[in-house]
């Protein structure tokens, strides 16, 4: 791509660039909070440097002459070349290197002052510099062919607009050139003297007469900058093919609104009557954002003008030259600002030493033909970097909008309560007539029951009468009768029957009750014979029973003794077998008489040290059990002495760490280590032996057979057990080991591996927590690969995760940005390998890593795990759709 007219990659200008929509979603900007809402906050000018890439004519003419500026980017540094053997270093507050894209001068240099604009503050972004050295491609690059050569102004828009409300939010701009130190409109060009009016109380700058267009869209925002940079004055110098003659001013005023959006009347539905005493003013901030475009200074002699050109670059010179004197006396603290000089310091007046919050860009060359300029432009900064600005944040309550809204509540409550009257009515009205209907229909019913109950009255009392009329009858003729007497007699004589059946049923009665009493005790009677009679045989059965398990504990007793001398006669045949061995090779050894085999081992591993600790020359831990004798040392770790115990247990774990381990292994060491593990509470031992454990844990051989003696089990128990961070750290990195292992992914789960790794981030060391990322990454790796090779070979998807089934994700997730390095790159490559696979990727969004891998795909300091989240991002469809979801660009 050919270079433009500053040294920068050639794209269209604003005179003939199209619009540009911001895709940045609302979410991805990140706010800062601005103290000093109501007092004023002490803020200095950033300073920023950039240095513009070569051109084709520096290319050419300084071929032979080294640059005359060096940057260190990293230090925040600049080194200004004198001659060959000495240079001049200034430090700024950025400095941007040739290759700086335009995202990051932005980021760098506008957007804390875009921020403190959307809070209530001024800000203002100016660049300053020679003639051709990219001012006007840092702050006015459109990027219609390329987007990301957008500059300052067009991003600054799109950072506004991502943070207003379309609704309570204005956004109006005004865009301005001082030519001839004439203000003139660039939006109506008609308007070509504009006069500047200062506020006697405030000091406030403003400009009555400037043309202001409020602004929607991004789109309107472009177009404005078409035009204005349409009537803007360039002309073609010596230096630079499209010079600008005037400085553009760019400012842009932005209305929000910050409490009038909650209480805002979309809940229409939910009216209160005292709804009208929760209402407060919304508090409106007003920001203002002032970009400014400096014409560039020049030298008459190498820029060539002349006529009316150089009658432009004196008045822009000279205008320069006040801005200088303005910063110096800022810079020194003097009394006296000479800011009605120029009216381009009067217009920046609030930009330095006012209440804004300034930054500045100085745009430098490579080239040591202008190195005095470059010199000076490096001046204007540092001087620029001591001026102070203290920021006042300007709200004011919105009464009038307050007023608005009030009338609108007063309407709708009032035509709210009519209709509420009205229906209060109507409701009365329909309850009355339904309580008259009711008690008419109340008063006939009772009328009818009263009428009904009166006529069955009547016809009980006639009932009644006539009854009682019929007895009296009756009575009159019994007692007028002469059979009364006779009957009475007659009843008398019958009384004896009864007395006699009574008398017989308690008979009856009697004999029954006996007959019950007899059975039941010669059931009783029965009953006691039985258990007599059973008595013996239980007895007998009793005792057979005792008898039988009386020998069979006799008989297990017998198996374990027998069982313990088998293993002592084993252990003391080994024994043998060693002293046998070592006597054949060692007869001179063997002539002293000496039977004891621990002592003599312990002896030579103690002269072996003092040795050292004498001659200085300590012995090879490789060629240790030549001397001593594997078998020998392996037999230590069973001896009684703790003190021995310990020291064997160190030759060992020394010996696993060199090219020994398979001797180890084949001489039952493993064994003798996981032994260690199971059988000892000392710190120490299990330390070492876990150490030990972990280097014979570097081989696949020995990993499986960790895994079937146990080991896992022995590991998780020792983790669990444990809180010193070295033991720990031993732990960890044995369990880390066997994760890398294909073969050993389920069973390794399944025996608690993972759970006890994930356990053992409780220390929080930075050892222990490095080792647990190690394993996780060892892991994840293992399954994208089973993964991977599984879906090539069957065309079958893979399951969901382990680790994230065993709850590995939000640990991972809390780590991936951690402080240290090592944790930080295992758990970043681990993340990675989980988010390759398609049915973790639910899981991953859910869990917040989305915006990890997002974040690992910009500023991983890797490429490797860069590219691969990248790529993993661009290659999920879940992740995609998301990513689009949430208007994210990879």
């Amino acid at each position: 791509m050919a270079s433009g007219r500053n040294g920068f990659p050639r794209g269209p200008n604003l005179r003939n660039s199209s619009s540009f929509k911001s895709k940045l979603p609302p979410s991805s900007t990140v706010r800062r909070s601005i103290p000093g809402a109501l007092g004023a906050v002490s803020g200095r000018v950033r300073v920023a440097v950039r240095l513009r890439p070569q051109n084709a004519e520096e290319l050419e003419a300084d071929a032979d002459f080294a640059d005359c500026v060096e940057l260190q980017p990293e230090l925040k540094r600049l080194k200004l070349r004198k001659n060959n053997w000495d240079s001049d270093t200034y430090e700024f507050d950025e400095v941007l290197t040739e290759y700086a894209s335009q995202k990051r001068v932005y980021e760098v240099v506008a957007k804390p002052v875009v921020e403190s604009v959307l809070e209530g503050y001024n800000g203002t972004v100016m660049a300053y510099g020679q003639t051709g050295t990219g001012k006007t491609y840092t702050l006015g690059r459109l990027g219609d062919e390329d987007t990301s050569a957008r500059g300052i102004m067009v991003r600054s828009l799109e950072d506004i607009f991502s943070n207003i409300s379309q609704e309570t939010d204005t956004v109006t701009v005004s865009y301005l050139q001082l030519y001839m130190e004439t203000i003139q409109d660039l939006l109506n060009p008609a308007n070509d003297n504009i006069s500047i009016v200062e506020d006697q109380k405030t000091g406030d700058v403003s400009l009555p007469g400037a043309t202001v267009v409020e602004i929607r869209d991004q789109q309107s925002f472009v177009e404005l900058l078409r035009i204005g940079e349409a009537h803007r004055f360039a002309a073609n110098t010596k230096l630079n093919t499209e010079s600008s003659r005037s400085h553009a001013i760019l400012m842009v005023q932005v209305r929000r609104s910050v409490l009038g959006r909650e209480n805002d009347f979309t809940s229409e539905h939910d009216v209160s009557s005292n709804g009208v005493n929760n209402f407060k003013p919304p508090i409106i901030r007003k920001g203002k954002l002032v970009v400014v475009d400096l014409a560039g200074s020049e030298r008459i002699h190498k820029s060539g003008s002349e006529g009316h050109m150089l009658e432009e670059a004196k008045s822009i010179n000279l205008s320069l030259s006040a801005l200088g004197k303005c910063i110096n006396a800022l810079a020194e603290n003097s009394a006296h600002v000479p800011v009605r000089d120029s009216k381009l310091t009067r217009l920046l007046k609030d930009s330095f030493g006012g209440t804004s919050r300034t930054s500045l860009v100085i745009t430098i060359g490579p080239s040591p033909r202008h190195r005095a300029e470059t010199a000076s432009t490096i001046l204007f900064g540092q001087r620029a970097m001591k001026v102070e600005n203290m920021l006042k944040i300007k709200e004011e309550f919105d009464y009038k909008s307050l007023s608005k809204r009030l009338e609108i509540q007063i309407e709708k409550l009032t035509a709210e309560n009519e209709r509420l009257q009205k229906a209060c009515e109507d409701e009365v009205e329909r309850i009355k007539l339904e309580a008259q209907k009711q008690i008419s229909e109340a008063e006939r019913d009772c009328a009818e029951a009263l009428k009904e109950e009166k006529m069955k009255c009547q016809m009980d009392y006639m009932e009644s009468i006539k009854q009682l009329e019929e007895k009296w009858m009756l009575n009159q003729t019994k007692h007028a009768s002469n059979g009364f007497i006779g009957t009475s007699h007659a009843a008398e004589g019958g009384m004896p029957s009864g007395n006699d059946e009574v008398s017989e049923l308690k008979k009856l009665l009697q004999n029954e009750v006996q007959q019950r009493k007899a059975a039941e005790l010669e059931i009783k009677n029965l009953k006691d014979c039985l258990l007599k009679s059973m008595k013996p045989e239980l007895a007998g059965g009793n005792a057979d029973i005792f008898n039988l398990q009386k020998m069979l504990e006799e008989e297990s007793q017998q198996r374990k003794k027998l069982e313990e001398e088998v293993i002592v006669l084993r252990h003391q045949l080994s024994q043998l077998t060693l002293e046998a061995s070592q006597t054949t090779s060692c007869p001179d050894r063997s002539r002293t008489g000496n039977g004891f085999v621990g002592l003599d081992s312990v002896s030579s591993l103690r002269h072996l040290q003092f040795k050292d600790a004498s001659d200085g020359e300590r012995p090879s831990i490789s060629n240790l059990h030549e001397k001593v004798g594997l078998h020998k040392i392996l037999s230590l770790l069973e001896s009684d002495d703790p003190n021995v115990r310990i020291h064997a247990v160190k030759v060992v774990a020394n010996l696993a760490a060199e090219a020994n381990q398979a001797k180890i292994v084949e001489a039952g060491g493993l064994s003798s280590l996981l032994m260690l593990l199971r059988s000892y509470e000392d710190e120490t031992i299990r330390r070492i032996a876990a150490g030990a454990v972990a280097n014979l844990a570097m081989n696949e051989f020995n990993q499986e057979l960790i895994m079937a003696q146990g080991g896992i089990c022995l590991l998780a128990m020792t983790a669990s057990d444990a809180e010193d961070p070295q033991t720990l750290r031993m732990v960890a990195g044995a369990v880390a080991n066997l994760c890398g292992n294909d073969k050993l992914q389920t069973r390794l789960r399944s025996e608690g591996g993972i759970k006890a790794l994930l356990g053992m981030v409780r220390s929080r060391h930075p050892d222990v927590l490095s080792q647990v990322a190690r394993g996780i990454a060892n892991f994840a790796k293992c399954e994208s690969r089973a993964a991977t090779q599984a879906f090539a070979n069957l065309g079958t998807k893979h399951g969901r995760s382990l680790l994230i089934e065993d709850g590995a994700l939000p640990w991972i997730v809390q780590n991936a940005n951690n402080e240290a390095s090592l944790i930080r790159r295992h758990v970043e490559l681990a993340l990675c390998h989980l988010a390759q696979h398609e049915v973790n990727a639910n899981d991953l969004i859910s869990g917040g890593a989305l915006w990890e891998l997002v974040r690992i795909s910009r500023d991983c300091s890797r490429d490797d795990i860069r590219a691969l989240a990248c790529r993993t991002l661009t290659s999920s469809p879940t992740f995609v759709a998301e990513l689009r979801r949430l208007r994210i660009e990879v």
